[in-house]
């Protein structure tokens, strides 16, 4: 009788430490990959204000922000890394750059008006 029990105690034990490794290998649908790919799309073109405190001043980090980042990016063959992810020498020189940079939309800006 105690042999049984303890056959039945293994297979009971051996179910439950083998359950987690089964649910982790499920296969995820596709339509959940593309509503958290679509969530991260969003995440980095939300709005926010974003402070530099070299310049000391405030931008506002929006599509125009964005797109003027991955110019700069592009510019230095550098692969995306959300802006937020960049260590702070790298935020600098993005901003040393977009002041430069701003002088020149701004001009556009005044002309196209």
């Amino acid at each position: 009788m105690d042999r049984r029990k303890q056959c039945l105690a293994s297979v009971f034990l051996s179910a439950a430490l083998l359950a987690p490794l089964g649910a982790s290998a499920m296969v995820m649908p596709q339509d959940d990959r593309d509503h958290e790919r679509q969530g991260q799309d969003d995440r980095e073109h939300r709005d926010h204000r974003v402070y530099d405190p070299q310049y000391k001043d405030y931008h506002n980090w929006d599509r125009r922000e964005d797109e003027a980042y991955r110019h700069w990016l592009e510019e230095r063959h550098e692969a995306y890394v959300d802006y937020d992810r960049l260590d702070r020498k790298m935020q600098r020189e993005y901003w040393r750059w977009r002041h430069k940079h701003n002088e020149h939309e701004e001009h556009e800006e005044h002309e196209h008006q």
